[in-house]
């Protein structure tokens, strides 16, 4: 079963170009584009837009679209932010919800504290033991740097 392909005339939003259009077309070798909405009255003009016009729009708005991509320092900013409520509200859920007592020893210190606070203590040793590690690292590279910085000048 083979279908036809639809026809112009068939479609509700298509539009003939009224005749005194026909003659000024011979002066522009730029296509007209014709766009009438079909929800609205039919004693409305249609609205008309040559292609270079709808082109140069196009590059416009590519163009603002690529400054809006732009990364900043305040969006940065304004992202950490959000992203560290964000992880402070689950956080503050999780340490309500874990609410057991526990006892932790350690060097023969022990103490009753609940068990989201427990491991909120446990994380926050680990960032700090990671941060430790990512400085010295860090130190290390720079003092390399400028060792290979001065024998090569």
């Amino acid at each position: 079963m083979t279908s036809t392909p639809p026809r112009p005339e068939d479609n509700p939003a298509f539009e003939s170009q009224p005749e005194a259009d026909l003659d000024r077309m011979g002066e522009s070798s730029e296509p007209e584009v014709v766009v009438t909405d079909p929800t609205q009255s039919t004693d409305q003009s249609p609205v008309t837009a040559s292609a270079p016009v709808a082109q140069s729009n196009y590059a416009s708005e590519q163009s603002a679209v690529d400054e809006a991509k732009k990364v900043t320092r305040a969006g940065m900013v304004w992202t950490a932010t959000v992203a560290g409520l964000i992880m402070l509200v689950l956080l503050i859920i999780f340490i309500v919800q874990n609410q057991d007592q526990v006892t932790l020893k350690y060097f023969g210190l022990s103490a009753q504290v609940s068990l989201g606070l427990a491991l909120f203590i446990a994380a926050v040793a680990g960032g700090i033991l990671a941060a430790i590690a990512g400085a010295v690292r860090i130190i290390q590279l720079r003092h390399m740097a400028r060792k290979n910085h001065r024998n090569h000048h």
